[in-house]
């Protein structure tokens, strides 16, 4: 099934609609600040432990698994920035 032009044009508009012009789909991505390290055990202020990052990408709870992986990418951003 691949995406038709119609399908296109309303994924643009779902993703324009949800975060802007500016294309800040980060500042749209982090809902509930601090959950993550709530879930995992681990105070807030302190990093999450890569071993317990990559166990909860794991996870057979979904939200706790989409957290996980947005986690591992804005981690993987910030490593970018400082090179």
């Amino acid at each position: 099934m691949g995406l038709n032009r119609n399908n296109k044009e309303h994924l643009h508009k779902v993703h324009h609609d949800t975060y802007g012009k500016s294309g800040n789909w980060i500042a749209g991505a982090i809902k509930n600040k601090g959950s993550l390290h709530k879930e995992l055990g681990v105070p807030e202020g302190k990093k999450i432990p890569k071993k317990k990052l990559d166990k909860a990408t794991r996870s057979k709870n979904p939200l706790l698994k989409k957290r996980a992986k947005l986690a591992e990418t804005l981690r993987s951003f910030k490593n970018k920035k400082n090179k």
